[in-house]
């Protein structure tokens, strides 16, 4: 586990990304590696700016999916090229697989215009296409996810939708699996927590015997 590497946490909200994601951030770290830990939409200052649009102002679909790839460009450039150039491990708690499962799948926004859009944004120098070299999603019912955040915080713009948009979301996510079935690390989300996390080590050893 020398090379550096980027590792994308993908899953409806109440799915328990972020309390694995910084779980493994300690379990690389414990083992000498330098890891970056970010998010989407976000991870720099004007992503973040992006961010709180995106996910509390009212817009038009094509107006949504341009900031989210804006906030990518921006998150790719100045944080998440420079970490893999040092060699670090980046953990990304979502990224392009969101855009395609939330604003492909949920909102039904044409699947060739974000390919497109994804096409652009995420040309770097030294690779074709920047891609997580592996994507864990954490894929979950929506009827528990809606369970388990039932008593969460004031939701979001995407939170707050029916859970017809989230099963749509998940569509989304699945067929984005089924483009790059070898990227993907699917987990059954509604295990118990210590089980979920026996997953997740395990699809990380799995990719880097690869």
């Amino acid at each position: 586990m020398s090379r550096s590497w980027f590792i994308s946490f993908e899953g409806i909200d109440g799915a328990g990304k972020s309390t694995h994601i910084e779980g493994l951030a300690q379990w690389f770290k414990s083992r000498g590696h330098v890891v970056t830990l970010t998010r989407e939409p976000g991870g720099t200052p004007l992503a973040e700016k992006l961010r709180e649009l995106a996910l509390h102002e009212s817009m038009d679909s094509l107006t949504e999916a341009l900031i989210m790839f804006a906030a990518r460009r921006e998150h790719l450039v100045q944080v998440i090229e420079p970490a893999l150039a040092r060699g670090e491990v980046v953990l990304c708690d979502r990224f392009t697989d969101a855009t395609f499962a939330y604003q492909g799948g949920g909102r039904g926004f044409d699947w060739q215009v974000l390919q497109n859009l994804e096409q652009m944004v995420q040309k770097v120098p030294n690779t074709n296409l920047r891609q997580p070299d592996l994507t864990i999603w954490f894929d979950l019912p929506p009827a528990v996810a809606a369970q388990r955040l039932s008593t969460a915080r004031v939701p979001d713009k995407f939170e707050s939708q029916p859970q017809s948009f989230f099963e749509s979301v998940r569509y989304g996510y699945a067929k984005r699996m089924q483009e790059s079935p070898t990227r993907f690390a699917q987990i059954a989300a509604d295990q118990s927590r210590e089980m979920v996390w026996l997953d997740v080590v395990r699809a990380i050893e799995l990719a880097y015997s690869k």
